[in-house]
């Protein structure tokens, strides 16, 4: 009777996990770069509590300090300390990013899949995103927030109506192209149904443009929202956010400008690290891009 012996297998070494790792890094350095810088402001802005004192705390004694070891930011015009309200600020423009791309995706989606299946479903959902396509962003999103109270919810509601065309128009050319090919028309052959052929067999092909478009669409919104809150068309003048603290402190650049750079910085790395991270999406996702990294 013989004795069966089982070889084991070699576990992949730490020097070749640490080589692939080192490949990674030099294929896609501005994924990398996007993600850490982005991570780091999702990760302050959820420890705010923890590192930054009350933001909406006035001391009249302390106006316009400038920055030092007590106060790393400086103080505005309030005493308000400019260290806490920036961190509280990451969470206003955060939320607001990621909502918006969240949102202006799943309904995007939806509609743009019915509109590519169905042709009369589709004539009237592009003469209608054609209109929205028509209406500056920007008035469109005043003009919900004047009828409405200022909050984050009614900003995130008006920043996401103008961004819905662009992904309707995204997802419905990709169903138009994906229907066709072969697969799908066996599916269809077969007897199977809508739901099943959209969801099943269609939306796979759409979800890398969407994560690109929806990056894309995060840093529009932190900058539509920065517009909105200088313009005092966005959330109340109270909440700590950055285009409030601009706007605010606008009048103030010359003797304190620390108060608006520090803000603006904030919201000018957030932006930068939501394009970088959408931009190495793209080449990594792209098979004709991915082929020459």
């Amino acid at each position: 009777m013989t004795a069966i012996t089982t070889v084991p297998t070699a576990a992949p070494s730490s020097g070749g996990q640490l080589a692939r790792l080192g490949r990674f890094l030099r294929r896609n350095p501005t994924m990398v770069l996007g993600a850490l810088i982005l991570i780091f402001f999702v990760g302050v802005a959820i420890v705010a509590p923890l590192i930054a004192g009350d933001p909406m705390l006035k001391l009249p004694t302390r106006r316009l300090r400038p920055p030092s070891p007590e106060l790393w930011f400086g103080t505005d015009h309030l005493g308000q300390d400019v260290f806490a309200r920036v961190v509280y600020g990451a969470r206003v423009s955060l939320i607001v990013g990621f909502s918006v791309a969240t949102i202006s995706v799943l309904v995007g989606l939806i509609i743009g899949l019915f509109a590519g299946y169905y042709r009369w479903f589709d004539s009237i959902v592009m003469r209608l995103m054609d209109g929205l396509m028509a209406i500056p962003a920007i008035l469109l999103a005043i003009a919900m927030v004047a009828l409405n109270q200022g909050s984050i919810a009614i900003v995130v509601a008006a920043i996401s109506i103008p961004e819905l065309p662009r992904v309707v128009r995204l997802v419905r050319s990709i169903v138009l192209s994906v229907r066709e090919l072969p697969y799908v028309e066996a599916a269809i052959a077969c007897g199977a149904r809508t739901p099943r052929i959209l969801f099943r067999h269609i939306t796979p092909s759409t979800i890398a443009p969407l994560i690109v478009q929806a990056t894309y669409i995060c840093a529009s919104a932190i900058l539509v929202e920065a517009s909105l809150s200088f313009l005092g068309a966005g959330v109340p003048p109270e909440v700590p956010s950055w285009g409030n603290m601009i706007a605010s402190s606008r009048l103030y650049l010359a003797r304190a400008p620390w108060t608006i750079f520090c803000p603006a910085i904030a919201l000018a790395l957030v932006v930068l690290a939501v394009n970088l991270l959408g931009d190495g999406l793209r080449d990594r996702l792209d098979p004709r891009l991915s082929r020459r990294l």
